[in-house]
């Protein structure tokens, strides 16, 4: 038993597309999500450590770069229904665990189990690092979705995308890094004007003026 399943079995993160089942002019893979989510991640990074937080960045690189890699056991879920309740969110939480933990136990060398077991398990927690993660995977969704509607995708899954990625950015706002990316890099993004731009940034506004 060596590592050999695991490192051929990364080539399935390239051929799983992202939202699933919808049109899009831009596919993404679940391999090319988790590199952009890693770079994400460093940015926020930088911004809490320079704001005197203390980055674990080995525990936040593992965290970016596995977060999604479960999904070469289940394929990316659509996401209307992968949030449709709590209940199904567990089961299949529950459906990646059980499956990691079969897949560790058979293919991963004993010697390196503790470590997978690590890896490839939920990495959204209450740590800095988990947190980052958190906001990292939806500023990577935020511009995927922003993406298909500056291309003028019709799909309203990208509309409800956008808004869930700013509800959730929203709520880690007390994060200095997340109050950095609402003062410095979303206005920009906001100020991209196409057909539709106008909604947009209402959605934002009834987001962001809520509080």
């Amino acid at each position: 038993m060596g590592m050999h399943q695991y490192l051929s079995g990364l080539n399935e993160l390239e051929m799983i597309t992202r939202a699933p089942g919808y049109f899009k002019y831009q596919p993404h893979s679940v391999a090319a999500h988790s590199w952009k989510v890693a770079e994400a991640a460093q940015f926020l990074g930088d911004i809490e450590e320079a704001h005197g937080k203390e980055v674990d960045w080995r525990m936040l690189y593992e965290k970016a770069l596995n977060h999604d890699i479960t999904e070469r056991f289940i394929g990316d879920i659509r996401t209307p229904v992968k949030y449709a309740s709590s209940t199904l969110r567990h089961m299949l939480a529950d459906v990646e665990d059980t499956l990691s933990d079969n897949f560790i136990r058979t293919e991963i060398p004993e010697e390196l189990q503790e470590v997978y077991t690590r890896r490839l398990h939920e990495g959204k927690d209450d740590t800095l690092e988990g947190r980052i993660l958190s906001v990292a995977d939806k500023v990577d969704l935020l511009y995927e979705a922003f993406g298909e509607l500056q291309k003028g995708n019709p799909e309203p899954v990208f509309t409800e995308i956008y808004k869930e990625s700013l509800e959730t950015i929203f709520a880690f706002r007390d994060m200095p890094s997340v109050a950095y990316f609402i003062k410095e890099v979303l206005p920009e993004l906001l100020n991209e004007h196409f057909p539709g731009s106008e909604k947009l940034q209402r959605i934002y506004i009834g987001i962001f003026n809520a509080d």
